[in-house]
C-alpha cells in the first residue's frame, strides 16, 4: 500500500526540515523535489541545455553538496519556470510518490500538480522577515558572507518567479492544511505536521504505510 505526504511552500519556511522529520518518524522515503531542479540548474550553469539535463538526470546527482549553494538555487528557480524541464521531471516524482511503504515529497507543486491525490497535503509558510532571517543564519553557518538585505531580496525575487510562472506556480492546494511556522519552534511545527499525518493514516486504516516509531 502506498501513502503520500505532499509538503509545499516557499523557500526557508521549514518544509524541508518538516518533510525529513515526518519521513523519519513514519519510516517513509523522502524526496526533496527542489534537488531535482537544483541538479538541472547546476548543469545549466556549466553550459548544458536545461531540458536535456532534466531528461538525463541521474538520481545519484542529488547527493552532491554543491547543490546547496545560492547560485545553484537561483539557477534552479530559473529552469523550474521552463515547461519542458518540469514535464521531464514529473514522471520521476510521481513514481517516487507511489512507492511501497510510503513517501514524503516536498517542493512547490507537489500537492497541486505532482500528487493532487496525496493522502496528506501541507502548505508550510512563514513571514518574509522570518524566512530571510532563517536563510541568512543558514548561509552564515556555511561560512558565506552575505547581508540580510540581500538574502531578503533574493527570496522576494524567487517567490515572485515561483508564483508567477505559467506552469505549476507555487500555490496552496485547496485541500492543503496551512502550517504557518512564523511564531513556531521547530518542535511545535513538527508536532502539528506529525499529528495531521497520523490522523490521515488512521482514517486510511493505519496499515501498510510505514510505522510511527513512537506509536
Amino acid at each position: 500500500m502506498s501513502f503520500c505526504v505532499a509538503i509545499d511552500g516557499p523557500a526557508a519556511a521549514g518544509k524541508g526540515t518538516i518533510a525529513r522529520a515526518v519521513a523519519a518518524r513514519f519510516g517513509f522515503a523522502h524526496l526533496d523535489s527542489g534537488l531535482l531542479y537544483r541538479a538541472v540548474g547546476r548543469r545549466s550553469l556549466a553550459g548544458e541545455d536545461p531540458v536535456e539535463a532534466a531528461r538525463t538526470l541521474d538520481a545519484r546527482e542529488l547527493d552532491d553538496p554543491a547543490l546547496r549553494t545560492p547560485e545553484v538555487a537561483e539557477a534552479a528557480s530559473r529552469v523550474a519556470a521552463m515547461p519542458q524541464v518540469r514535464q521531464a521531471l514529473v514522471d520521476f516524482q510521481r513514481a517516487f510518490a507511489r512507492r511501497a511503504g510510503g513517501a514524503v515529497l516536498d517542493g512547490r507543486d507537489i500537492g497541486t500538480v505532482i500528487c493532487p491525490e496525496a493522502e496528506v497535503k501541507l502548505f508550510v509558510t512563514a513571514s518574509d522577515e522570518v524566512r530571510a532571517r532563517r536563510r541568512h543564519a543558514e548561509l552564515r553557518a556555511q561560512g558565506r558572507e552575505v547581508s540580510l538585505a540581500q538574502v531578503a531580496a533574493d527570496l522576494r525575487a524567487r517567490d515572485s518567479r515561483d508564483a508567477a510562472r505559467a506552469i505549476a506556480p507555487l500555490r496552496r492546494a485547496d485541500d492543503a492544511v496551512l502550517l504557518d511556522t512564523t511564531a513556531m519552534s521547530i518542535e511545535q511545527a513538527l508536532e502539528q505536521a506529525i499529528g495531521h499525518v497520523r490522523a490521515a493514516m488512521c482514517r486510511s486504516g493505519c496499515s501498510g504505510a510505514g510505522s510511527d516509531a513512537r506509536g
